[in-house]
Parts: structure tokens; C-alpha cells; sequence
């Protein structure tokens, strides 16, 4: 198998659209440990999938044993205004940054097959890849951290020196051997900035996420309803949320998105609650098409669509929401009746 010196890699990485390239191993046993005891709290919610393919998402070899090295991507979606500006708009949903435009596994997908192509084309045709963006049993994140690309904050995302926090991951598991780059450390120092920005208190200890108390994962992984402590606390946040991202002091680094399909579509900006809460399954999905919010279907997007509009504290919402309290979906009535019954007062 011919050499191929990885910098030559990382610049064609560069070229082909992402924001940094980095060279590690497969192989991230302490991830494994943290991945065990976050299960084993119950944190991960309803994802059962993570407790299923735990053995493959800890230890990527398992995944592909032929494997000897993982290149690691970071693609920049950095917003072009700050997003915590929308929660102070109460009548309108705030949608996490990512969601405003194109699907990003798409996207970032086809750049790594890209990449993938160029690099058998170079090494020779017995080497192998494999790409992974999010949809795998791959942990990205401490497989990124390994190998360089940043470090873990107290959040749990990837941060970067010289990219912030906005950028999504992508992965080349390759059989083609390169030596791997030095780790990454921890840089957050004393800051809690992401901790203290938390509406739900996600965070039971720096570095530790408890997915049932995360906005992201309510809005998006979490079926039927959302406990009450919690509603009054997603605020107007209907599709995920960027609190902790958008408070991190590191994206004075931030680089700006290359990709135009993930500037944020105008109906997505700040689109009206009323609006949204009147979206049929055929219109929802013609209005989500491409999109990654029409994974969760209607339903549960209206649902979050009414736990805002009780949130809203506006009296001309409440009979938006009381023409659903007899929708069809059990989940979409209970968020319409709870809407209504808070709004009451107003």
C-alpha cells in the first residue's frame, strides 16, 4: 500500500469544503467507561439504540476491525446572528441553528464520499473507507478529541481553538494507515458560561449531560408527552436548542459556514407559532421537505409547537391552541389542553 502523506489529505479535506481535518486511531476505550455509566443512569432517555449498539459505539474496532486509522471533519454552520435573540420573541419558535435549511447528513455525507473517492484514488485501490455523519453507532465526539480536532467541553459538544462550536462532524474510517495526531486537552478552564446557560439544567456536573432534562432531546428523541416541571422551561424552543453552544466565549473563533444550503431559510428565522400549530401531516411534510425536522413527523412538532404557545404568555394564542385540543394525536390534545389552561389568565 502506497504512503500518502496525510497533510496532502488534510489540504484536499480543505478544498473539498470542511473546515479542519485531523488523524487519529480507532480507538477510544475511556469513552467506553463514560458511555457505560450514562446508560446506566438512565440519562439516555428513550434512546434506547444507545444502550443497544453499545458495544460497536464504544469501541470502534468492533465496528470494523479492518479499520487502522479515522479521519476526523469538521464542517462550520456557524450563524450569521446571534440565536438567543429569538427567545425573546415569545410568539415566534426559535429552531435550532442546523435545522434552518438543509439536512446536514446530506450534505456532509456526500463531502466525505467525495473526500473517500479521492483518497482510494491516491492510496490505491485496496484501501477501504467507510464515512459516518451522526446516523451510526460512532461516537464522533471523543473519537474527534483523540484525534486532535478539539476537545469535549463542559457542554459535551466539540469545541475548537480556531473553530468555536459550530461546526458538525463527519468521519472516514479508513484501512489506510496514517500516524495519528496529538490529542486534544481541555481549554474550558473555570468557564461555565454553557452551564449556567442551560434553561432545564441539563447538566448534572460539567462534562455530564442528562438527555432527559435537555431541550434537544425533548423537542426531538422524546415520544409523547414532556413532563410539566419541564414545558414551562422549553420556553419557545420547538425544534432543538443552541443555549449552551451560543454561550460559549470560544466562538469569538468561529468561522464562517462554507456550504450556502446551511444559511437559514427565511420562513425558519422566526416562523409564527399560529402558523405552525395549524400544519397538517401533508403540509408539514411539504414544508419540511429536506429538512431534518420532518424526521419527527407532525405530530410531534406541533407538540412542541404548543408547549411554546403556552409559553407565549400572549391571550390571542389560546384559541389557536384550543382548535387542537380534539386533534386526532393523543400527545397533540394534551399539549393543546395544557397550552389553553395556561394561557387561561392571560
Amino acid at each position: 500500500m502506497p504512503s500518502l502523506d496525510k497533510e496532502i489529505v488534510r489540504a484536499r479535506a480543505l478544498e473539498e469544503g470542511f473546515s479542519k481535518a485531523s488523524f487519529g486511531r480507532p480507538d477510544i476505550p475511556e469513552a467506553m467507561e463514560r458511555l457505560k455509566a450514562f446508560v446506566a443512569e438512565g440519562r439516555h432517555g428513550q434512546m434506547g439504540w444507545m444502550e443497544e449498539r453499545m458495544n460497536w459505539r464504544g469501541d470502534p474496532a468492533a465496528l470494523w476491525p479492518e479499520a487502522k486509522s479515522v479521519i476526523m471533519l469538521a464542517e462550520a454552520y456557524t450563524p450569521d446572528e446571534d440565536p438567543l435573540a429569538l427567545i425573546n420573541r415569545p410568539e415566534s419558535g426559535a429552531i435550532s441553528v442546523y435545522a434552518r435549511n438543509r439536512d446536514y447528513h446530506d450534505i456532509v455525507k456526500k463531502r466525505l464520499k467525495r473526500l473517500g473517492r479521492w483518497l482510494i484514488e491516491q492510496a490505491g485501490p485496496e484501501t477501504e473507507i467507510k464515512v459516518f455523519v451522526d446516523t451510526a453507532p460512532v461516537m464522533e465526539k471523543p473519537l474527534a478529541q483523540k484525534a486532535g480536532l478539539g476537545w469535549q467541553g463542559k457542554h459535551t459538544n466539540l469545541l475548537s481553538r480556531d473553530l468555536g462550536n459550530w461546526f458538525f462532524l463527519g468521519a472516514i474510517f479508513t484501512t489506510h494507515e496514517f500516524d495519528p495526531d496529538p490529542a486534544e486537552k481541555d481549554h474550558c478552564g473555570s468557564c461555565r458560561a454553557c452551564l449556567d446557560a442551560c434553561p432545564t439544567d441539563a447538566f448534572p456536573a460539567p462534562f455530564q449531560i442528562d438527555a432527559r432534562r435537555c431541550v434537544s432531546y425533548l423537542t426531538i428523541e422524546h415520544h409523547g408527552p414532556v413532563n410539566e416541571e419541564l414545558r414551562g422551561k422549553l420556553g419557545n424552543r420547538i425544534y432543538g436548542c443552541d443555549d449552551c453552544l451560543a454561550a460559549c466565549p470560544w466562538n469569538k473563533f468561529a468561522v464562517a459556514a462554507k456550504d450556502i444550503r446551511f444559511a437559514a431559510r427565511e420562513d425558519l428565522i422566526a416562523p409564527p407559532l399560529a402558523e405552525l400549530a395549524q400544519l397538517d401531516d401533508e403540509t408539514f411534510r411539504e414544508k419540511f421537505s429536506g429538512s431534518p425536522i420532518k424526521r419527527i413527523g407532525r405530530d410531534r412538532f406541533v407538540r412542541n409547537v404548543l408547549y411554546a404557545i403556552g409559553n407565549s404568555g400572549s391571550p390571542e394564542l389560546r384559541s389557536v391552541a384550543a382548535c387542537l385540543c380534539d386533534d386526532a394525536d393523543p400527545t397533540v390534545r394534551d399539549a393543546a389542553q395544557w397550552a389553553v389552561a395556561r394561557l387561561a389568565d392571560t
